[in-house]
């Protein structure tokens, strides 16, 4: 099986500023303890992680490097892609809602690795609560902007946030949205996996959604195939193969599970799919959507 990774990292925390990876104390996270991945990660140590696997092409995310300069990462990326073939593209840091944003879509659309771009909305640390990041007037106004740069938007909120996104997303139907993380259903409660389900279903109804099938870590817990086959599954039934795409989201990811693991989870909940679906979901739906050429 060919694979295009669809979301993972690129740093190096001694040569470039990410103040989560280098500033004390550490920052509350998901997983918990994420010290073991505040240390380089690039194409050597990615392709020693995933050598059991056929990787034809990488989509890499930005990894939050400093906001006092917020083109840099991109800038480098490039630099790394131009010298090593990696990666294939690139998800660019983009604060949608700062005074900056013009010249920095500028910068990133002229960038030929730049696909899309990505910045976390303001959430709730759990359902309820005031709104979120999403319906900031600035916010979007900054997302409007996008179509003009011909650049899409991954989006990474939790799911009690994904009801806020059809106002945004009219604004500017013809930018794709790339849902990250399967819309991060952490709590694995029976309440906490309904209100997810039905707040992917409504959001799969915009016809600009695409959906990342990453993230599935549960703190405390190695990756396993048990906790996580139904919701891989309930995912591609709700999107469809072809608005799916799996990605390994390392070293983040690693904090649960290695990627021989986690990839064979993906292999094995789909494989009483068709090989039509199945070279979607690995690589297909990947390559259309960030305009990767299959070699």
């Amino acid at each position: 099986m060919k694979i295009i990774d669809a979301h993972h990292h690129f740093w190096d925390p001694d040569l470039n500023y990410h103040p989560w990876l280098r500033d004390e104390p550490l920052i509350p996270f998901r997983y918990g303890d994420y010290s073991s991945i505040r240390t380089r990660f690039m194409h050597e140590e990615y392709d020693l992680v995933s050598a059991d696997w056929e990787i034809v092409a990488n989509v890499t995310m930005e990894g939050e490097w400093d906001p006092a300069d917020p083109t840099g990462e991109a800038i480098w990326m490039q630099k790394v892609a131009d010298s090593t073939g990696k990666p294939a593209a690139h998800v660019a840091q983009a604060w949608l809602d700062k005074n900056d944003l013009d010249e920095v879509l500028s910068t990133l659309a002229n960038l030929p690795i730049v696909k899309s771009v990505r910045h976390k909305p303001r959430f709730n640390a759990s359902p309820g609560g005031p709104p979120g990041g999403m319906t900031d007037p600035y916010f979007k106004a900054g997302y409007k902007a996008l179509a003009k740069s011909n650049l899409m938007f991954d989006l990474q909120t939790p799911w009690w946030h994904l009801c806020e996104v059809k106002s945004m997303a009219d604004m500017a139907p013809e930018v794709p949205i790339i849902l990250n993380h399967t819309g991060l259903p952490s709590d694995r409660s029976a309440e906490g996996l309904a209100g997810w389900y039905e707040a992917l279903k409504d959001f799969a109804q915009i016809p600009q959604t695409f959906i990342k099938i990453s993230g599935l870590g549960v703190p405390g817990k190695p990756w396993s195939l048990a906790d996580n086959r139904d919701i891989i599954r309930r995912a591609i039934d709700i999107f469809s193969p072809d608005r799916s795409m799996f990605a390994s989201n390392f070293p983040v990811d690693g904090l649960c599970g290695d990627f021989n693991t986690i990839f064979s989870g993906f292999d094995t909940a789909t494989n009483d799919y068709s090989n039509e679906e199945r070279q979607s979901l690995f690589s297909g739906t990947a390559s259309e959507v960030y305009g990767i050429k299959m070699l």
